[in-house]
């Protein structure tokens, strides 16, 4: 049951992400200065919350890859 929780979830921010309506849905409007992209960050979170439930970490991708030349 936890898991299909954790999948909706992940499908509602995935959705929230992409914003098919073109912003008709917004919880905080967007040209609201300093606070206007704090739903969109809070549904990545979830997102990235929802792969890492399922063993899937993507943090691999946000390091830097510096290579020791020696």
């Amino acid at each position: 049951m936890k898991s299909i929780l954790v999948v909706l979830a992940g499908l509602l921010a995935c959705l929230y992400i992409l914003n098919p309506g073109a912003g008709i849905f917004e919880l905080i409007p967007d040209n609201i200065p300093f606070i206007g992209n704090i739903d969109e960050a809070m549904a990545v979170v979830i997102l990235l919350a929802c792969f890492r439930y399922f063993n899937i970490d993507l943090s691999n991708f946000f390091k830097r890859n510096i290579r020791d030349d020696r």
